[in-house]
């Protein structure tokens, strides 16, 4: 289910520093817990390190590229011809994809390498070897933690993490397991260690609400009011709280637990008994206030059954601490060169890009690991650019130096980027795109702004904000909302039955216990069926009719949106802003101008594709457009001259 949006643009600005202050115990461990470690000690072998392989010392000799680390770790083959794609008749060569590759990921794709290199020399040394046998056996062992089996947990890798089976085996389990050996004495869990861990996955917790605010006086001011009525925290939190995700629910948040987030909000959580009101807790930079609604008990558990599990998760999350000491020690008493990053060097060793320990690291090698890595999203970029490039000059379209600009300024704009005297800052908004995103001002003036740029001047034309629009974006974010809870459930048999059992009991209590029990969706489940209040034009439209149909506490029938079925329970309304549409006109035209502009370009981009051929020689894929398709859409843009527009509907 995908809940309604509650928030206004500028109290999503407020409140983006806020969810730190709760992270780890709000959003608990989710499906990637373990692997989340392994792929965290990947990092080591996938991102840059520094200034601790750029500062190079002098080669003790030169040896060449040591063939004993392509013959030990497993690899994976790209097509060998030259031709990547050919989009509407024009190739994009294979020489033209790597270099773009390594544009776009060379200097971490060569971190990897260097890093990769290193543990291998200090593996072969001390007589450590990882076999193929022991890299299928860990896979299985990740795959039976998680309940799949092996094919399942592979293809879950590669739909959420975009990770193929290659590149897991050699970039994240190969690494993981030398390490494992060669940091086995550092990695045994403490009795304390098993204890803790224990506690934190089946201890007792605390269901609280929370109120995080950013003004010392604030705080102070609601602390007074809410120890004199403690009753009022949902309104105070809904009213003032700058944690979006809470203060749309009364305050509620994920049960606390020991040993999981901040240690003064846990002891605070615990100490409280229910009905009870927190003192003021600094974290963060925020002040956070509790109410604690109930103890939940600790849950039953084997522990013979559990044990070993828990040691595993703790081996894993040691690791994570380990890996990078040993690569800081690695790194110290290497001797290594990073010729990529270095001019003079490039020149008096053409074709290399790094030396470890006089072992070289050849171009060639770069470009392929780059192409096998990233080489499909790459490529994608590319053939997007093409198409936009080959749309513009159908067109008779020129993208100026000026328009660039001034999509950058619109950007950092929109951003809140601004100086002290409230303009737009671009230093300061390209520092926090390398930061943010890590790419360089080039790449994301061409593979960012000049796309944008571009689709705004193929569709500007186009788009309007009528009165309508104005009227359904004030009801959207500033009229009555709908108060509900929620069940979400996965299958109409079991709606069915769920529903069956609120009708007979219709409390809120029983309700809360229901969607407590069986709702699918973790966020409703956690707080007993609670979510943000539903507004008009939320993008579910069947959801919200049977809403606003509702009277308080009456129960909804069962609501299909998509794959997922839906029970609501009515509990009132929430009022209506003090607002005139007037005063607020001008930031609801720029915010549904802005919102029919991307709805406009991405209707724009996709009209291209489905017109163009594009075949696909990396992926294996081929687009024909198709006849049906294009006079299917004639139509709708004849139609569409009658009807209400996208952003109307």
């Amino acid at each position: 289910m995908s809940l309604p949006e509650t928030s206004r643009s500028e109290a999503d600005s407020r409140s983006k520093g806020a969810g730190m202050v709760v992270w780890a115990w709000k959003h608990q461990i989710g499906w990637l817990v373990a692997a989340g470690v392994v792929l965290t000690v990947a990092i080591v072998f996938r991102s840059a390190e520094g200034d601790q392989t750029a500062s190079a010392k002098a080669p003790s000799k030169t040896r060449t590229t040591s063939k004993r680390a392509e013959q030990k770790l497993p690899r994976v083959e790209r097509p060998q011809h030259d031709v990547m794609a050919i989009v509407n008749g024009q190739d994009i060569s294979r020489k033209v994809l790597i270099d773009a590759c390594v544009r776009r990921h060379g200097e971490k794709v060569l971190e990897s390498l260097v890093n990769k290199r290193l543990i291998l020399n200090h593996c072969e040394k001390r007589g450590i070897a990882v076999t193929q046998e022991e890299i299928g056996a860990e896979i299985d062992r990740m795959a039976k933690r998680f309940k799949l089996g092996r094919e399942q947990w592979l293809e879950m890798l590669k739909n959420e993490r975009d990770i193929t089976p290659q590149e897991y085996a050699r970039d994240i389990v190969w690494p993981t397991l030398a390490l494992r050996k060669l940091a086995a004495a550092d990695l045994q869990p403490s009795a304390t260690d098993i204890e803790k861990a224990i506690e934190r996955e089946f201890g007792a917790a605390v269901r609280a609400r929370l109120i995080a605010i950013g003004n010392a006086d604030l705080a102070r001011q609601l602390h007074a009011q809410l120890t004199a009525q403690p009753d009022n925290f949902a309104r105070l939190a809904i009213e003032h709280s700058i944690d979006i995700n809470s203060a749309s629910v009364g305050g509620l948040i994920q049960p606390i637990r020991r040993h999981v987030g901040d240690a003064r909000i846990e002891a605070e959580a615990f100490r409280l008994q229910p009905g009870q009101i927190s003192s003021i807790i600094s974290v963060g930079g925020q002040h956070v206030i509790l109410k604690c609604e109930e103890h939940i008990p600790p849950r039953q558990f084997n522990r013979a059954a559990v044990e070993q599990q828990i040691v595993e998760k703790i081996k894993d999350e040691k690791l994570r601490e380990v890996s990078h000491t040993l690569f800081a020690q690695l790194q110290s008493t290497a001797t290594i060169q990073n010729v990529y990053n270095n001019l003079q060097l490039r020149e008096t060793m053409p074709g290399v890009v790094a030396t470890v320990n006089g072992d070289r690291v050849m171009m060639k090698e770069l470009g392929q690991e780059c192409l096998l890595r990233h080489g499909e999203e790459v490529l994608e970029t590319e053939i997007s650019h093409l198409l936009l490039e080959q749309e513009l000059k159908n067109a008779g379209i020129t993208v100026t130096d000026a328009e660039l600009q001034a999509e950058v300024q619109h950007a950092a704009e929109l951003a809140g980027i601004l100086d002290q005297k409230g303009k737009v800052d671009l230093e300061q908004w390209f520092e926090a795109i390398a930061k943010e995103q890590g790419v360089t001002r080039a790449q994301y003036l061409r593979d960012s702004v000049w796309p944008s740029a571009a689709l705004k001047k193929l569709t500007a034309k186009d788009v309007q904000v009528t009165d309508e629009d104005m009227q359904k974006g004030f009801e959207a974010n500033y009229g009555e909302r709908v108060r509900c809870r929620a069940i979400v459930l996965g299958e109409m048999r079991r709606a069915q039955e769920v529903w069956d059992k609120a009708r007979r009991n219709q409390s809120v209590e029983y309700f809360g216990d229901l969607a407590a029990e069986y709702s699918i969706e973790p966020t409703s489940k956690a707080l007993r069926g609670e979510v943000p209040p539903i507004g008009r034009y939320s993008g579910q439209p069947r959801l919200e009719e049977v809403a606003y149909a509702l009277q308080p506490g009456q129960l909804s029938g069962i609501v299909q949106t998509g794959d997922k079925f839906i029970i609501l329970r009515c509990e009132g309304r929430t009022e209506q802003i003090d607002l005139h549409q007037s005063d607020v006109r001008e930031i609801l035209n720029r915010d549904i101008y802005e919102k029919k502009m991307r709805l406009a370009m991405n209707e724009k981009f996709e009209q291209i594709r489905e017109h163009s051929r594009v075949d696909n020689y990396l992926a294996g894929t081929s687009r024909v457009p198709s006849k049906r398709k294009e006079a299917g859409r004639a139509a709708i843009r004849q139609d569409t001259a009658v009807r209400p527009t996208a952003g109307q509907q």
